[in-house]
């Protein structure tokens, strides 16, 4: 028997980088996952890597309509659930003076509010003693440059993760954070191609590690938090080789 079968799983944001590797974790671990994505090419190859037991379901977090469609799909896909990862979110590289409203809505809109509303509409699908784990980041107590809107986003869902905790714990739900450092997904490529290779390096040399983590050192996180801590609520726990600590 694998560790976490029969589990039921929601992660947002599941279709790549972090969000996949931990699908693929809980998977291959006898877990039932259903990830998010807004890229349908991106969701046809998770589908295809998660196998049978994975399900790819195309969702934009940043729409309530979509969220609640979500929870009316998880209902018809697994009744209730074990565990949600609210892992969906996007990054902001801009200088302070470069940001408008434009961006810093749609960063908000999808890193705070998206989960936000995430967890409130599934919530009611939630399993008594479930776990739910809010994908922060290191960023959120750091003042690194050009990261002002990111950071802040960040920082209020790791708030969310004391309140809501309270909220939902007279059910035994546990609400905790996730916050991951220096992890090489592949999203600073696509993002920002042009400042790409500095930042990498800039990030390599803060790390006391001296190197990048993988997306196979995250996944164990999500599981523990999301399963295995049972006396744990409203922690954030860093994934970050140190960097935030050391």
């Amino acid at each position: 028997m694998s560790r976490y079968d029969g589990k039921r799983v929601v992660i947002t944001g599941g279709s790549s980088g972090l969000g996949l590797a931990a699908a693929q974790y809980l998977v291959d671990n006898g877990a039932r996952v259903l990830v998010t994505g807004r890229n349908q090419d991106t969701l046809d190859d998770a589908a295809r890597r998660l196998g049978d037991h994975g399900t790819a379901v195309r969702s934009d977090t940043s729409s309530l309509a979509e969220i609640e469609a979500l929870a009316d799909r998880v209902r018809d896909e697994f009744s209730t659930v074990d565990a949600l990862v609210a892992n969906a979110g996007i990054g902001s590289f801009d200088a302070f003076f470069d940001v408008t409203e434009q961006t810093f809505d749609e960063v908000f809109a999808i890193n705070t509010k998206g989960p936000f509303f995430t967890v409130q509409k599934l919530a009611p699908l939630l399993s008594d003693g479930a776990g739910v784990v809010l994908t922060t980041s290191v960023a959120n107590q750091t003042g690194w440059d050009a990261l002002s809107v990111y950071s802040a986003s960040k920082a209020a869902l790791r708030s969310m993760a004391r309140t809501l905790s309270r909220e939902l714990l007279p059910r035994g739900i546990r609400v905790n954070a996730l916050s991951p450092g220096s992890i090489d997904t592949g999203k600073l490529d696509k993002e920002v191609p042009e400042k790409v290779d500095a930042l990498k390096a800039q990030f390599e040399q803060s790390s006391p590690m001296k190197r990048w983590g993988h997306p196979a050192e995250f996944a164990p996180a999500v599981a523990f938090l999301a399963f295995d801590a049972t006396y744990v609520a409203g922690i954030e726990l860093v994934v970050d080789g140190g960097e935030s600590q050391l």
